[in-house]
């Protein structure tokens, strides 16, 4: 901490008052304006990250300040909409200004790469944590959701599900993973990327019926999207992405279909727009893997089956279920 005392509207002028200038009024008084284009309904999101629960006390100040933004640009990416403004709150235990300016450099590097104003928020004294509301803007009527999921439909999902968890687990001395795959998966567990671009390719396209990030665990999350479409979704072994060369395979596995903290989208588009994805794959440069598939709720035991809607089944290769380890994270279950 330094020695010169700032107050608190000292620390957010010096470290959080940036222009704002897609926003019609800014920081500075009671509340901000902002003006949605004509069309436009508003996507509003908020997540909190709490220190010992969502980061390690010791995580860089940067990249955390690059996740505690990134986090909520996922959940706008889900939706297909593009990131405008976002309101900063947290609370310090201190106010070290060598943190601040390092915290302040990550979040503001990641609003600069989506083109977001930081419009208003708060500060004050007490554990270490910060939350955050993003605001973005979606053709009226046009939004991702989670309930459109049709019978038929690929399931997929982007990016390599999995490492951040593994990350996770090394920095925990859980597991040893060799260097160059541990700098792979702590990066990305403290500096994920928001599939922003690939969200708003999905909707503008109008390629994914239904869409989520991938934030509690892969089953887990892939089960919000049945449940609100009222289907059953297979999620195939096989066609999963393969699992990476140096981690101790069962942890490797867990950490895919249940570890979270991943912020890749998984969506369900329709069979005949299977070339469209990959050349939409080519296109970002990111991998996007077919998973599984689709299908309506068969209850009554129709060809031994005794799905109800919500129900999300993992398939080995021999086509038969396996029952997983866990499905993915839940803070009070976990506590």
């Amino acid at each position: 901490m330094t020695s010169e005392k700032r107050s608190e509207f000292a620390l957010i002028d010096r470290y959080f008052a940036r222009p704002t200038p897609q926003t019609a009024l800014g920081p500075g008084d009671d509340c901000a304006l902002i003006a949605p284009a004509p069309g436009m309904e508003l996507a509003i999101t908020t997540d909190m990250l709490v220190s010992g629960t969502h980061f390690l006390p010791e995580t860089d100040p940067r990249q955390l300040g690059w996740k505690t933004l990134a986090v909520n640009l996922s959940d706008l990416a889900a939706m297909g909409a593009r990131p405008r403004w976002i309101l900063l709150a947290g609370s310090l235990p201190q106010a070290d200004e060598a943190w601040l300016a390092a915290f302040a450099e990550g979040l503001f590097a990641c609003a600069g790469r989506y083109g977001v104003d930081l419009i208003g928020g708060d500060t004050t004294r007490g554990p270490l944590n910060f939350c955050v509301t993003a605001i973005g803007e979606t053709p009226a009527g046009m939004a991702l959701r989670r309930d459109g999921a049709q019978a038929g439909d690929d399931l997929w999902v982007s990016g390599q599900p999995g490492l951040a968890a593994l990350g996770l687990a090394h920095l925990q001395g859980r597991t040893a993973l060799p260097a160059a795959l541990a700098k792979r998966c702590v990066d990305a567990l403290q500096q994920p990327l928001p599939r922003v671009e690939l969200g708003l390719a999905l909707r503008q396209d109008a390629l994914a019926h239904a869409a989520i990030d991938v934030s509690d665990g892969l089953l887990a999350d892939v089960g919000h999207i049945a449940e609100r479409s009222r289907c059953c979704i297979d999620v195939w072994m096989a066609h999963l992405p393969c699992l990476p060369a140096g981690a101790d395979p069962v942890l490797a596995r867990d950490c895919q279909l249940a570890g979270g903290d991943d912020y890749e989208l998984a969506f369900t588009v329709a069979p005949d727009r299977r070339a469209a994805l990959a050349a939409l794959a080519a296109r970002l440069d990111l991998p996007l893997w077919r998973i599984g598939q689709v299908s309506a709720a068969v209850q009554g035991g129709a060809v031994g089956r005794d799905d109800v809607p919500g129900a999300v089944n993992l398939i080995d290769a021999d086509g038969q279920r396996v029952t997983p380890q866990r499905r993915g994270f839940d803070h009070f279950e976990s506590a």
